[in-house]
């Protein structure tokens, strides 16, 4: 018997001819994530993954459970195809809870050359912890100790925990894209969601001092550690944005100001995304939530540029964006009370309906693309690593 970590993914499944394209690049990001631990090692199985951590279970299990493209994370017991290596496998495991329990176990044979059926398996499995554990009872329906087997090509596997992983696909497998990242609690959930679906990210984030503090910057720093922890190696992008700021305060109607300047910031986002080869912009926009959310205010800041804007949280209401930012660790970061651009000079009746044309109009008066180029020209980029992460990006 050996110890290891069952990774159960989902959707990778469904890839077709594509899926062993899918499942490298899953089996590469759990090495990265496992990069530093001494001996671990990723294997490949038909449909599954397997991870030996080398003693390490719950240092490894901490890691995975942020990979995307993990669904599940089960701690097994792999033993030989051999009855009796299983039922002592079973025994150890139901054991171990160390409570008397209502259990199940589900059997499932992928290899149909073991002699006992799934219906089988079950039976005999459950009838040896009847024997040999007291205070056990079957529960089919809520059991409280859910015993898995699996019945595979060359061995067999035994699992009673469950880690959760966060799903989707694993980064790497899209196109990279570039995250518009202003510090507070959207952004950074919709670059999370974005990885989500297999997309390496880099962040822009406008910066206009002395409006802003350098404690404004720095939680968009953190932010970005926060990130990078979920999906490997973020670059910052850092761009001087006051004398845009300024020039929109002075010359652009009041009630235009937002839109105007969001079509700066899309403007100097897609620059730099063309420069770096990035596919796609992402932003934390959610549906009327604010006068530069309504889909005349999208459609009009929209107008300035060709790449796709992605919106992971347009249909998401504030507290389930809350909820998510929560549960990803962002959420105590972005509340620090350290104002960003996007929340200076906001008029007290934003244009909430606002067209092309108006927009256009209301910035005639500026110099849009010597801003625009002098904004790129002063671009700072760093790279953001989770928190002792020294290794080289995988991308």
């Amino acid at each position: 018997m050996r110890e290891l970590i069952l990774v159960r993914y989902g959707e990778i499944g469904l890839k077709g001819e594509n899926r062993p394209h899918f499942e490298h690049r899953l089996a590469a990001n759990l090495r990265r994530a496992l990069e530093d631990l001494p001996d671990a090692r990723v294997e490949r199985g038909y449909g599954r993954l397997f991870v030996d951590p080398a003693c390490r279970t719950d240092e490894a299990l901490a890691r995975l459970r942020r990979v995307f493209g993990v669904v599940g994370l089960h701690p097994s017991v792999e033993t030989p195809l051999e009855t009796e290596a299983i039922l002592d496998a079973a025994l150890r495991l139901v054991r171990g809870e160390r409570r008397p329990a209502r259990f199940k176990v589900e059997a499932r044979r992928s290899n149909k050359a073991f002699p006992l059926d799934s219906i089988e398996l079950n039976r005999k499995v459950g009838a040896h912890l009847l024997e040999h554990l007291d205070g056990l009872s079957v529960d089919l329906r809520h059991p409280e100790v859910r015993l898995r087997l699996e019945i595979r090509e060359r061995h067999a596997y035994l699992y009673v925990r469950d880690v959760p992983g966060p799903g989707g696909l694993p980064v790497g497998v899209a196109s990279p894209a570039l995250l518009l990242l202003s510090g507070g609690i959207d952004s950074p959930v919709a670059g999370w969601y974005t990885m989500k679906r297999g997309v390496p990210l880099s962040a822009v984030h406008f910066q206009s001092p002395p409006f802003t503090s350098p404690r404004a910057l720095q939680k968009v720093q953190d932010l970005c550690d926060v990130l990078a922890a979920w999906g490997g190696p973020v670059r910052l992008h850092t761009v001087p944005f006051t004398r845009i700021q300024t020039a929109i305060r002075k010359h652009v109607p009041p009630e235009l100001g937002i839109t105007v300047m969001r079509r700066m910031m899309f403007r100097i986002a897609e620059r730099l995304a063309a420069r770096d080869g990035l596919a796609a912009l992402v932003t934390g926009e959610s549906l009327g939530q604010v006068a530069s959310q309504t889909l005349e205010s999208l459609a009009a800041i929209n107008d300035v540029v060709r790449l796709p804007v992605l919106r992971p949280l347009i249909g998401l209401d504030k507290s389930e964006i809350i909820d998510r930012a929560q549960a990803i660790g962002t959420y105590a970061i972005s509340i620090r009370p350290y104002e960003d651009c996007c929340t200076l000079f906001v008029p007290a009746h934003p244009a909430t309906h606002p067209d092309r044309l108006q927009a256009e109009a209301a910035e005639a008066a500026l110099a849009v693309q010597a801003l625009v180029g002098e904004a790129v020209a002063g671009t700072e980029v760093e790279e953001r690593r989770a928190p002792g992460d020294a290794r080289l990006p995988s991308r």
